[in-house]
């Protein structure tokens, strides 16, 4: 490792520690010619992944615009940042131990949707309105519907949150009959 202030070849390691969730390592190092410090970061070299995206343009995957529109999707919601860096940190590490290197948004999409329901309705419902590009009232009325299907099979005991969630389900359902009738 060369000194970034004389060049010299020879430093000694002062600390070690783990940094960035142990993704990497960050050492503290002092240079033997010069005495001054430095810090280098030892990293796991992942293979880039290319995304697919919808108009077939290719792009490197980048977990900033995951992260970015999950936290658009849990504005205002119960869900903490950390769950949030979790659910891209899964995602991530899920695309890295694919054989393949070439993933399509759609399947993205997919992976961000399946941990965003099991987090958090209304974050979920976010989500999809934007990703599966809702047109009208009547994508949100059959989205609900199905993830009050998927949850209705699933649930024991209703919570607080979801009596909230059926009615207001209903409200809108019966929005949608009028809508439709008219």
């Amino acid at each position: 490792m060369h000194c970034p202030f004389c060049q010299h070849l020879n430093n000694r390691v002062l600390e070690s520690r783990s940094a960035e969730a142990g993704r990497s390592i960050r050492r503290r190092r002092e240079c033997l010619r010069c005495e001054r410090r430095f810090t280098t970061y030892e990293r796991i070299e992942y293979v880039p992944v290319t995304v697919i995206k919808r108009s077939d343009d290719r792009e490197l995957f980048e977990r900033s615009k995951v992260l970015r529109g999950i936290v658009r999707a849990c504005e205002k919601t119960p869900v903490s940042s950390l769950s949030m860096e979790a659910i891209v940190d899964d995602i991530e590490a899920e695309l890295q131990q694919r054989a393949t290197r070439e993933v399509t948004s759609a399947e993205i999409g997919e992976m961000v949707l399946a941990k965003l329901q099991t987090m958090n309705e209304v974050a979920f419902v976010r989500f999809a309105s934007v990703y599966r590009q809702f047109q009208g009232i009547r994508d949100f009325a059959e989205t609900l519907s199905e993830l009050q299907e998927e949850q209705g099979d699933s649930q024991s005991e209703p919570s607080p949150n979801r009596a909230l969630t059926e009615a207001d389900s209903e409200s809108s359902s019966n929005y949608v009959v009028s809508a439709q009738s008219l």
